[in-house]
């Protein structure tokens, strides 16, 4: 069993489409396009500055940016639900299992970590508002390192902290591009598959992949 498990925060631990679900559930099938295009647009920009080498928006930025093109993208969207449903994803809920997944692995005498490209002032509001602050050892957040994932430094936060190997830390994450990251810096990883997508980056395989969070506590 690892001494230190490392989480990703964000569609890993609380689910984004939450925010959308709780605010803007009567679109229906348009509520489900805004909330895939929110995301994927919040990642898309993340991406685009670490190549730009840009530390001027902090993710919290990019994740409004990602919303307003959103909700101009569909048409259904009413720009009065902007502040709702940020407000919503200040507070995010985690997926079901999480809690107890947690716990378990506390109980059995590992350390917890949390390692995301959210700020830490999101990263703190969430985790207090899920009620996890009891459970996460340390948050490491992607402006300590100045760009986003996947660069390396990223990782190399929680190495540094905790004065392990690579090797030695279980990186747990539902996003197969920050796995397919974490595997080349030389992280133990686990996909958490949630969607059961196909898989991308072959060359970069994980150790193990899982439909949720459930099983982690009995993997070797």
């Amino acid at each position: 069993m690892p001494s230190l498990y490392v989480f990703d925060a964000y569609g890993t631990l609380f689910d984004t489409s939450a925010a959308v679900a709780r605010i803007a559930a009567h679109l229906g099938e348009d509520g489900a396009k805004l909330a895939e295009i929110w995301r994927r647009k919040q990642l898309e920009y993340s991406w685009i500055r670490s190549l730009m080498k840009d530390r001027s928006r902090d993710f919290w930025r990019l994740t409004e940016d990602a919303l307003d093109f959103a909700i101009a993208k569909v048409p259904a969207a009413e720009t009065s639900m902007r502040d709702g449903l940020l407000e919503a994803y200040r507070d995010l809920d985690t997926f079901e299992e999480v809690p107890g997944v947690l716990r378990a692995l506390k109980d059995g005498g590992a350390r917890l970590a949390i390692l995301s490209n959210g700020s830490h002032a999101m990263l703190e509001r969430a985790i207090r508002s899920a009620k996890l602050d009891t459970l996460i050892d340390r948050v490491f957040s992607a402006e300590d390192a100045g760009t986003f994932k996947t660069a390396p430094e990223i990782y190399e936060l929680a190495t540094t902290a905790f004065r392990l190997y690579p090797s030695a830390v279980s990186f747990q994450s539902s996003n197969r591009w920050d796995i397919a990251g974490a595997t080349r810096f030389g992280f133990s990883t686990v996909w958490i598959n949630r969607s059961g997508e196909p898989d991308e980056y072959r060359d970069l395989p994980p150790n193990a992949i899982l439909p949720d969070l459930k099983g982690l506590p009995t993997l070797g």
